[in-house]
């Protein structure tokens, strides 16, 4: 399989910053959509957009939270929205269009982590349904708007994590086979990462180019569903259980975490580019054996034919078209 994974050398590392990588860029006239961009590296990243000139919306699905957070910077605001409820998808970007402005970056980054079981009310699980069957909803929703952009940007956030499980197209929730909340994380981040490959593939002709993303390991509330004990058996705190932060083994902070996304939104480096996984602001290299190199992509993930069965699932499950 020929493959577009090859670092391109972007001047910047593991251990740039979002501020570095978007530094002299200016966002004026640009609109951005941030999901979960009132925690973590979302909220990060929807800081340094506005202050780089976007306008930056933020769909949360815990408003008290959002306002708590993120109602203070400027050149943001927030709307309400949840990612397992095709409804309120349907809402927030009906609310959108109707402004009728042109949507230059969707980034969709919002997810949740190694869950205990559970469904949304379609029975779809609910990693699946939050990391990726509500991103493509949204994304096709928001599609008119994308395309008036002539020159839009899609971002999904993946992981590392993806090595963990390929998409079981035969039972994606689970109702055949026993839960692990591992695997179902694992299959939801390769899912965004296949999402990106056939995305972009349809959607280069009308401007919009799609890019999946690992932005490190991070301590943030994404880890909310995982013991302490499992934490500290990942080597990523220290005695104390405080973070470590090694950028070059992927231990990043929040800053660092978030500047892949705010890289792969902006850099003119990438212009005519797309259907890539990008890690420490650069196109990843595909996965070997050999510890002495990065982490990389899993080639099963960037797999064409891989991409289009999940596009067809995708419709199937969710009824929608772009």
């Amino acid at each position: 399989m020929s493959t577009k994974q090859l670092p391109i050398g972007s001047g910047f590392s593991a251990a740039s910053t979002a501020d570095e990588v978007i530094a002299g860029r200016d966002l004026s006239g640009k609109v951005a959509i941030i999901t979960g961009g009132y925690s973590g590296i979302g909220l990060e990243t929807a800081r340094v957009l506005a202050a780089a000139g976007a306008q930056v919306i933020v769909p949360a699905r815990d408003m008290e939270k959002a306002r708590s957070t993120a109602s203070g910077l400027a050149g943001v605001t927030l709307d309400s929205l949840d990612l397992m409820d095709p409804a309120s998808i349907n809402a927030f970007a009906a609310r959108f269009l109707a402004t009728g402005q042109a949507l230059h970056l969707l980034i969709n980054n919002a997810g949740v982590m190694a869950s205990p079981l559970s469904r949304d009310t379609r029975g779809y699980e609910s990693q699946f349904s939050t990391n990726h069957l509500g991103h493509f909803q949204l994304t096709a929703k928001l599609w008119p708007a994308l395309k008036q952009a002539q020159g839009a940007r899609v971002l999904s956030l993946s992981s590392g994590g993806h090595i963990i499980a390929g998409v079981d197209f035969d039972d994606p929730h689970f109702e055949r086979r026993a839960y692990e909340p591992w695997t179902a994380y694992g299959q939801s981040k390769t899912a965004n990462i296949l999402f990106a490959v056939e995305l972009d593939r349809r959607g280069k002709s009308h401007g919009v180019r799609a890019f999946s993303i690992h932005p490190g390991s991070i301590m943030t509330n994404l880890a909310r569903h995982i013991s302490a004990e499992q934490i500290r058996a990942f080597g990523v705190l220290d005695d104390e259980d405080r973070p470590i932060i090694d950028p070059a083994t992927g231990k990043k902070t929040v800053e660092q975490g978030a500047a892949t996304s705010v890289w792969c939104a902006t850099s003119p480096a990438l212009g005519g580019m797309g259907g890539v996984y990008c890690e420490d602001c650069d196109i990843a290299r595909l996965a070997t054996p050999e510890p002495s190199q990065p982490m990389g992509i899993q080639p099963r993930a960037v797999d064409p034919s891989e991409a289009q069965r999940l596009w067809q699932m995708s419709v199937t499950l969710t009824g929608c078209i772009f």
